[in-house]
């Protein structure tokens, strides 16, 4: 008989700070760099990458916690995940 090892999908939450309109999930691996992964405006998604649609779902509920979930772990998951909020963000645009 082989041995198998299973993991659930793994969910990850973050509460903003009060007043926060904006979430940011990132995730950091070992000596690479920062990886943007999807960022929230309330509860909808602003902006994502194709590797999150792929790998990963999240939320931001009203006056709950935001999520992230990894669909189906990985190795190559290995990694520190943040998350970070913000008032606002501004969008510099440039001049002709």
């Amino acid at each position: 008989m082989d041995t198998e090892v299973t993991q659930s999908p793994t969910k990850m939450d973050c509460v903003p700070i009060k007043g926060h309109s904006y979430v940011y999930w990132y995730r950091k691996k070992l000596e690479e760099a920062l990886e943007f992964l999807v960022y929230f405006q309330k509860q909808d998604i602003v902006e994502d990458t194709a590797m999150f649609k792929q790998r990963f779902s999240a939320e931001c509920r009203q006056n709950s916690p935001c999520s992230l979930e990894i669909k189906s772990t990985e190795a190559a998951d290995s990694a520190l995940y943040f998350c970070a909020s913000s008032q606002s963000t501004v969008l510099h645009v440039s001049s002709p």
